[in-house]
């Protein structure tokens, strides 16, 4: 099955790309309640809970990041530069530099010059030994696919870390933060595009159908339709999933089945 034997978002419903202001908004300091969550559990010897508040972080950083990247929200275009710097410092990384990247791997995917796609090529092993460079190199792609927009550079530049020597749990957050990311190219790109190697357009990532799981992780859990909508916020995948499923069961999609 290709594209075009697709519905188009006015078929399937133009409520698909509504967004109220809670959801506007709403997503943008969780990522920070979250890292505040692991900082204060971890400070007070909560240890075992500052790993949960970590996956949260990682899972909200990366649905806002997202609609941010792809317009999906309705934010002017100087609130799509500041949130792209901001919502990229719970993770440490740029967001400047995902914007640059993932847009590209929109339109390229599964081609091999589609550097965030490079894991979905690979197997596990190569994923696992190149994600320690993989944001420092995703970040010098970014450079060099905008030396023709000065504005964007000067974003790429404003990097930084914020180390409070007194206080043990901004370390401790910083240093899983930076090894929680080596494992992004294998959670966010390998396993969601496992179907790509088909030869049709409509089964080139994966699909999940859970309880708890898809709600966490809405866009790397829908990636599937993602892919093929873009367009759509992460809010209304899991209703854009369900709209689409006579023309998946077609096409021979076999959603992923988990918690």
């Amino acid at each position: 099955m290709r594209k075009s034997s697709l519905p188009s978002l006015r078929e399937l419903g133009s409520d698909l790309l509504v967004t109220n202001s809670w959801q506007r908004w709403q997503p943008v300091p969780m990522p920070f309640i979250y890292a505040l969550g692991f900082m204060v559990s971890w400070h007070f010897e909560i240890y075992w809970l500052s790993p949960l508040f970590l996956v949260f972080v990682f899972s909200a950083c990366s649905t806002s990041t997202h609609d941010v990247v792809h317009r999906c929200l309705g934010y002017s275009a100087r609130q799509t530069e500041v949130l792209l710097f901001l919502l990229g410092l719970p993770i440490l990384e740029s967001g400047h530099a995902y914007r640059a990247t993932h847009l590209y791997h929109h339109k390229r995917f599964p081609h091999d010059d589609d550097f965030e796609g490079e894991a979905a090529h690979q197997s596990i092993l190569e994923v696992l030994i190149s994600g320690p460079s993989f944001l420092f190199r995703l970040w010098l792609r970014a450079w060099e696919m905008t030396a023709d927009r000065h504005s964007q550079r000067r974003w790429l530049r404003v990097l930084g870390l914020a180390l409070l020597p007194w206080s043990s749990a901004i370390l401790a957050y910083v240093l899983t933060a930076l090894v929680s990311s080596w494992f992004y190219p294998l959670f966010a790109v390998h396993l969601p595009h496992r179907h790509f190697e088909c030869d049709d357009d409509v089964r080139i990532a994966w699909t999940c159908r859970g309880r708890w799981i898809p709600r966490l992780f809405l866009p790397l859990a829908f990636h599937l339709e993602h892919h093929l909508y873009p367009q759509v916020p992460s809010h209304n995948l899991p209703l854009l999933a369900e709209r689409l499923q006579p023309w998946h069961e077609r096409a021979g999609v076999e959603p992923v089945r988990v918690p």
